[in-house]
């Protein structure tokens, strides 16, 4: 990666395009801006590598199926999913075909920062991977063996319900544990304890 920074914004909000694109070029990074992911895809072969941060809820194609053309047609370059419908299964979804993190309107700018950052990491040191892998196992470790296996639900964007089915216990008992494991891992959201299931082997199942 040379020094220039390039982030491709997807997203068919006039607003939300302002706000990122302020607060993205204020830290640094230049900003090409797209108002649907058939524009972005239209000249992504041959564009500069760098950052995309792509909406989920647009016309015409969602982000979701952006994020999938992209990997069919071979531009690898790292996602940062925006949404403001969030839920688990998007998330999942997202981050299952190589999304950096998962962020909901509206998103604080140091969030936003913090997911281009680790997105750039991405780029610049391809031994990144083994590096989340070790830390992913490492906070894994921690936690209880039923912690694992509500972790393994949200990774499969199983509901708290399903999980509380599945494990033969109550939803409230999976809320408990859910709390205890994104404390022990030391995440503020889901998207976050989700990239480190992932960088684990987490959610696996189809």
């Amino acid at each position: 990666m040379g020094d220039r920074r390039i982030i491709h914004l997807v997203d068919d909000e006039e607003s939300i395009r302002k706000a990122a694109s302020f607060a993205l070029k204020t830290a640094g990074y230049d900003v090409i801006a797209y108002t649907s992911g058939v524009e972005f895809l239209r000249t992504a072969k041959s564009a500069e590598v760098g950052c995309v941060i792509l909406d989920v809820r647009m016309p015409e194609m969602d982000g979701l199926q952006v994020q999938t053309t992209m990997a069919a047609r071979g531009i690898n370059m790292p996602v940062i999913v925006l949404t403001g419908h969030g839920d688990v299964s998007v998330a999942v979804q997202a981050m299952k075909g190589g999304a950096i993190d998962f962020l909901e309107k509206p998103f604080e700018k140091a969030a936003l920062l913090e997911a281009v950052r680790r997105a750039f990491a991405r780029l610049d040191d391809v031994d990144l991977r083994a590096l989340e892998l070790s830390e992913a196992e490492v906070r894994v470790a921690a936690l209880t063996p039923r912690e694992q296996e509500v972790l393994e639900g949200l990774a499969n964007g199983l509901p708290n319900k399903t999980i509380a089915y599945d494990l033969g216990c109550s939803s409230r008992t999976v809320e408990v544990h859910r709390a205890s494991l994104m404390a022990k891992l030391e995440v503020r959201n889901l998207s976050e304890a989700l990239r480190i299931a992932f960088a684990a082997g987490f959610g696996r199942k189809t």
